[in-house]
């Protein structure tokens, strides 16, 4: 994680120029994604987080903390207006392609071939097809096919 406000100075990043790093430094540690997949399957409450991943009690309210400070998710009035519940913001959003990219990777990778594993469906019940970055003509992109540019 990028390290919290050093005297006044902002948060220190892994490497400030990076976009990579810098998400890196925000959503790159196990739980935080995780808990950004359940707000996205549902998930509001610390308890509903709890349960779904197993986190520590300790490690969950640091993460929250952190991903609220970096504005992924904000606390909410629940519909009962009897507490406040985590909900994703628009950046908190932004992450479904990633969330559904790394899906999609560990069901090519991260499985013995056969072994079962839930499977994401769009709202008719058929499996999302595979996301492939493309350019504006459609053409698929790879790493072969792009290059990173510094910006002056």
């Amino acid at each position: 994680m990028a390290r919290d406000d050093v005297a006044g100075q902002g948060p220190a990043w892994t490497d400030p120029t990076c976009p990579v790093a810098r998400a890196v430094d925000v959503v790159g540690d196990r739980w935080s994604l995780l808990i950004i997949r359940d707000a996205m399957d549902g998930a509001r409450s610390f308890t509903d987080f709890q349960q779904r991943t197993g986190i520590a009690r300790n490690i969950l309210t640091d993460r929250l903390r952190k991903l609220t400070a970096h504005g992924l998710i904000t606390r909410v009035e629940a519909p009962s207006g009897k507490r406040r519940v985590y909900a994703l913001t628009a950046a908190g959003k932004d992450l479904f392609p990633v969330i559904v990219t790394l899906r999609q990777w560990g069901e090519r990778h991260a499985f013995e071939a056969g072994e079962t594993h839930s499977i994401l469906v769009d709202e008719h019940g058929t499996v999302v097809p595979r996301v492939v970055p493309a350019t504006a003509d459609g053409w698929p992109l790879t790493g072969d096919t792009t290059a990173v540019r510094k910006r002056t």
